[in-house]
């Protein structure tokens, strides 16, 4: 069986007001850790559980998740000095 992830609606309109090129490249990292069989092992636990149980790094942007059974729930996209506040 293989992960999934989707948005909350907040994560949602967070991540239509990125820049396409940004877009684009949170969808492919998504789609590449979700292919994998351990997709946590490229997330990092979060001190601060009130924002999230994990974060996903790609560049400057962080994406905030949860996990339910193997489904990636994507509470909060932003900047890596905003997402945090």
């Amino acid at each position: 069986m293989s992960w999934k992830w989707c948005f909350t609606e907040k994560s949602e309109n967070q991540f239509r007001k990125l820049d396409k090129a940004i877009r684009k490249r949170v969808i492919n990292k998504l789609d590449l850790w979700c292919k994998s069989e351990k997709p946590l092992n490229f997330a990092e636990s979060l001190v601060n559980s009130e924002l999230g149980s994990y974060r996903f790094r790609v560049g400057d942007w962080r994406i905030i998740i949860d996990v339910e059974e193997e489904m990636i729930v994507i509470l909060s996209v932003g900047h890596r000095r905003e997402i945090y506040k």
